[in-house]
């Protein structure tokens, strides 16, 4: 899945309006950014636009907007910040409906290097629907040019990712990727379709349902497949074994028996823990104190539940990292925001620390565990959109990179 695509290098920017759907979706506490990443991470597209001459014009969602647009999801402390690191002022238009008279007498009074930022895309409610053609068009009405670099929401097919680019093409202007989705797209791309091999990979996190479709895909593509996390255990059940009141999806488990044959058929190493941390329940809050013991994978008691991988799983899954030339992790292997049950991650994390492996951290809750565990710069790529990454291993096309030109 090489990117044949236009990038932000193969337009010709300089006097055009040029809308660049970036990915914003910042966490905010009382009105203020927690985590900047996404914000640092768009910097370069907007950077280079700006020294070519470009007229910027900048378009995100922020949050899931159940209730209508509110203030509590509006993208003002983005332009703040934002403004603070391109160091230029960045026009913040508040209008709620994103595309209305205010949005179009901001782009029209802009000059060359200016940049606009327009208001949470979702407040328009139509950004989501397959209908959102009324909003295409008054975004691509805006602009000349279109650049997506909004990995996080390229695989949904909206109308501010997707939908604008058929307008945008329609009238002559060009659609093409940015910085951030040419490097997502060159790491994951080339870590499934061409990896330098021995490839590992590491899937973790709660539900074997949620990764059905990339425990498929990756089992052809990689040489090792180790699972951690919640769906461990039914896998463990599917081989027989009692997993007391561990998660488990009683409805997988012939899918579970299913991967494991088809793992031996091709010749795959497939890792279920041989250990595990238990404990009498889930913690409650989160990251109460807990009282652990360690168990082997099939003597785990009727009254227990397994919540992370064990010390000997710990050092069996760093040990098949040691000689790996790839490796792709996406899911955590026990509770991260337990300190207690954060073991196992920090394991496996470590363990890529260490190598000099392709490092791929696939997004979601393995992105922020690497960060909030302090391993981020050892890693050659954290990914920073989770259900698109996830996609994208799963082998699927996602709308907002098949919606630039082809180069």
């Amino acid at each position: 899945m090489g990117l044949n695509k236009k990038s932000v290098d193969d337009i010709h920017a300089a006097g055009k309006r040029v809308l660049v759907r970036c990915d914003f979706n910042v966490p905010l506490k009382n009105g203020e950014i927690t985590d900047e990443t996404r914000i640092v991470a768009a910097l370069p597209t907007i950077q280079k636009l700006i020294n070519d001459g470009a007229k910027v014009i900048l378009c995100s969602h922020l949050g899931k907007v159940k209730n209508g647009p509110n203030e509590g999801e509006s993208l003002a402390p983005v332009a703040k910040r934002l403004s603070e690191k391109l160091g230029k002022e960045v026009n913040f238009v508040a209008d709620y409906n994103v595309t209305g008279a205010d949005a179009t007498a901001a782009v029209a009074a802009m000059k060359e290097g200016d940049v606009v930022l327009l208001q949470n895309t979702r407040f328009r409610g139509s950004e989501e629907t397959k209908n959102g053609e009324a909003f295409s068009k008054e975004l691509a009405d805006l602009c000349d040019a279109y650049v997506c670099d909004a990995f996080g929401s390229s695989h949904r097919a909206h109308a501010s990712v997707a939908g604008v680019t058929d307008v945008v093409r329609a009238k002559g202007g060009e659609c093409a990727v940015g910085y951030l989705m040419q490097k997502e797209i060159n790491f994951l791309g080339n870590a499934v379709e061409n990896p330098v091999r021995p490839f590992v990979a590491i899937l973790g996190g709660a539900k074997v349902a949620d990764k059905l479709n990339v425990i498929n895909n990756l089992l052809e593509k990689c040489d090792t497949l180790i699972i951690g996390g919640g769906m461990a255990f039914t896998f463990l059940k599917a081989k027989g074994y009692e997993i007391g009141k561990s998660l488990v999806d009683d409805e997988k488990l012939d899918y579970c028996k299913e991967m494991m044959e088809k793992a031996e058929k091709l010749g795959k190493k497939l890792l279920l823990p041989v250990d595990t941390t238990i404990a009498a329940g889930f913690p409650d809050p989160i990251d109460a104190p807990i009282e652990v013991s360690y168990v082997d994978a099939d003597q785990i008691p009727a009254d227990k539940e397994g919540l992370d991988i064990g010390p000997k799983t710990a050092e069996l899954y760093a040990d098949a990292v040691k000689s790996a030339k790839t490796v792709v992790w996406n899911g955590p292997m026990g509770v991260f925001e337990n300190p207690t049950l954060a073991a196992g991650t920090i394991a496996v994390a470590k363990a890529l620390a260490a190598t000099d492996a392709t490092t791929i951290i696939g997004g979601g809750d393995s992105a922020a565990a690497v960060n909030q565990l302090g391993f981020a710069d050892k890693m050659s790529h954290i990914s920073t959109g989770g259900g698109a990454s996830l996609e994208f291993l799963e082998g699927k096309e996602l709308p907002g990179v098949v919606a630039a030109d082809d180069k």
